[in-house]
């Protein structure tokens, strides 16, 4: 079931259209998760055609990955030809955390499938200078912000720069397009924010992650700008264990420098070392400083080209996107988890290959066989340094890359006097590009053989120290499960935390009210609210996690609704948990 958290939401979604249209984690539609619902839509839609399950919820994910990879292929194809293409795509699905989350069941994928498709149609625009391609990417960046909000947005400014540095039509009408683009974003991202608007909010699910019950305040607040400064309260200092249930996270395991840590988290120093270190090297590190340099030589080659010229404008765009996104990525200082960097993937493998592309058809002077030689050995040596990063896997892996990487480099050297030069140089770069995928292809091969679940998934091979289970996950309780089924009421029981709840609802398949959300600090329910429903026999047990009180990661939050219940009810100990029946006081 991938991450539960999400599962749940799925499972509501195939179970009731109001669910799946606001992203509801039950299908009684007490509270939404903490993000935009077009994620949801595509996994609930297809629970409710095939029935839910574990492959219907995931292998649209999969699908997606399909999607993009053929997205960027045509896209580079049109900027340098399908043999960069073939390349840019190979790089993609090769990435080590596009082989995670594509297989996995958060927005990440569908977000990275709509902000690529933003990005072909800027392509196609930038041919003829198309004001009709150019709303269609408005329109694709509209629905990838109702994936996942802001971080959907990291290419717009390189769509914006590409298309008005280079669109083949007077600027007058390129500031035109770029306007009919925006007026095309506002209203495919906006309608969803208006409905929840005007959808009167007694009738409607809460907005999880908000604080007053409003779409605009998760955007801006938890989720937006508050995520990037580090003030949306969810830190990793804050989480201590036993807290929100199964979201148990051992103190231990985070580790600021290096390996996996703090059970996917990765590295939360921000700053330029962010991607190349800890378990962002290992997911997104291998050719993010060949895509840099690439664009260097890019734009250095084109620099005498004309204004349209669409190497260089495909520059502005991957190299833009792979900018503005690795400085967010880098420098946020809220909670950041590794897998976020697969917005960066597609950006990262369509300024590689149209690097080496450019760099291939310069071969001839200096300039571009410096170049080939410097793309070869930067993907090949950092290749070899990430793997040392985990030196007991694979050693013979990352020396047969440094030797390959070396002797391919030696090759492109100019040497004049080789009459089958062109040969010897083709078959260097060949060499040298296998070199350069083999570190990243072998992380992505083994991560497919490991089952990943919980809030923290990672890539490459099992530790020995990690939980299979990641946090957020909570382990199964037959005894508990029976009592949930029994029941009748609109939810069958209420427990602190969304993750919790969603944990109940998957394996019961009843309706579980999530107190508090996702942090299980959102305003809802109030104490007089639960009161009510649990007069009205809607809510039949509050499950306690041991070690649990109700409150959320920071040991704030609904305490007031535990104290009452737990002085109120009569308990029943299950296996991990104590259910409090509501229709039996004490």
């Amino acid at each position: 079931m991938g991450n539960q958290f999400y599962a749940g939401a799925a499972w509501a979604g195939s179970k009731n259209w109001e669910a799946l249209l606001f992203g509801s984690l039950d299908p009684a539609n007490f509270i939404t998760v903490d993000k935009p619902p077009v994620s949801q839509w595509v996994m609930g839609l297809s629970g409710q055609l095939f029935g839910f399950s574990s492959a219907s919820m995931l292998i649209p994910q999969a699908l997606m990955a399909v999607a993009s990879v053929a997205l960027l292929y045509a896209a580079v194809a049109r900027i340098s030809g399908r043999n960069a293409a073939l390349l840019a795509g190979a790089a993609l699905a090769l990435t080590p955390v596009a082989a995670l989350m594509f297989r996995f069941n958060n927005p990440d994928a569908a977000m990275v499938l709509l902000m690529m498709l933003a990005a072909y149609c800027t392509v196609r625009a930038l041919q003829r200078g198309s004001a009709t391609w150019m709303a269609l990417a408005g329109a694709a960046l509209g629905f990838a912000f109702l994936a996942k909000m802001l971080e959907g947005l990291m290419v717009m400014p390189a769509i914006g720069l590409a298309y008005l540095v280079a669109a083949p039509v007077p600027v007058r009408r390129r500031l035109l397009h770029l306007l009919g683009a925006l007026v095309t974003f506002l209203v495919s991202s906006g309608w969803f924010v208006v409905l929840t608007l005007l959808w009167p909010a007694s009738s409607r699910p809460y907005i999880a992650g908000s604080t007053d019950n409003n779409f605009m305040n998760l955007v801006l607040g938890y989720n937006g700008f508050a995520r990037v400064l580090g003030r949306n309260h969810m830190g990793p200092g804050s989480w201590s264990q036993g807290q929100i249930g199964a979201m148990v996270v051992d103190q231990e395991q985070y580790n600021p420098g290096g390996g996996h840590g703090f059970a996917g988290f990765g590295s939360q120093s921000e700053g330029v070392t962010r991607l190349f270190s800890g378990e962002f090297a290992f997911e997104i590190g291998w050719l993010v400083p060949a895509a840099l340099l690439a664009l260097v030589l890019v734009l250095i080659s084109r620099g005498r080209a004309p204004r349209t010229d669409m190497v260089r404008a495909g520059a502005i765009l991957f190299g833009g996107w792979l900018l503005v996104d690795g400085v967010v990525l880098s420098y946020m200082h809220g909670m950041i988890h590794p897998y976020y960097s697969l917005s960066l993937a597609p950006a990262v493998a369509g300024m590689f290959a149209i690097g080496v592309r450019e760099m291939w058809e310069c071969r001839e002077s200096r300039y571009g066989r410096a170049g080939l030689v410097a793309l070869v050995l930067t993907t090949g040596v950092w290749g070899w340094l990430t793997l040392n990063h985990n030196s007991e896997w694979m050693p013979a892996l990352r020396w047969t890359i440094l030797l390959v990487t070396v002797v391919a480099a030696l090759a492109l050297l100019p040497v004049s006097t080789l009459r089958n030069r062109r040969r010897v140089t083709l078959g260097a770069v060949a060499f040298g590009l296998v070199a350069a995928l083999a570190g990243p292809a072998a992380y992505a091969v083994v991560t497919i053989g490991q089952p990943h679940q919980g809030g923290g998934p990672t890539v490459g091979p099992a530790e020995a120290d990690h939980s299979p289970g990641g946090w957020g996950q909570s382990p199964d309780n037959p005894q508990l499960d029976s009592l949930l089924r029994g029941t009748h009421s609109t939810w069958s029981a209420a427990t602190a935390g969304s993750s919790a709840a969603a944990a109940l609802e998957l394996s019961t398949e009843t309706s579980v009210m999530a107190v508090g959300g996702f942090t299980g600090q959102d305003p809802v329910p109030t104490l007089d609210e639960f009161k009510q429903d649990v007069a009205q026999h809607r809510v039949s047990y509050f499950v306690v996690r041991k070690g649990g009180r109700g409150a959320g990661p920071g040991g704030r939050g609904h305490s007031d609704i535990t104290d009452w219940v737990t002085a109120t009810f009569s308990p029943i100990d299950t296996d991990g948990a104590t259910a409090y029946d509501l229709s039996k006081p004490k």
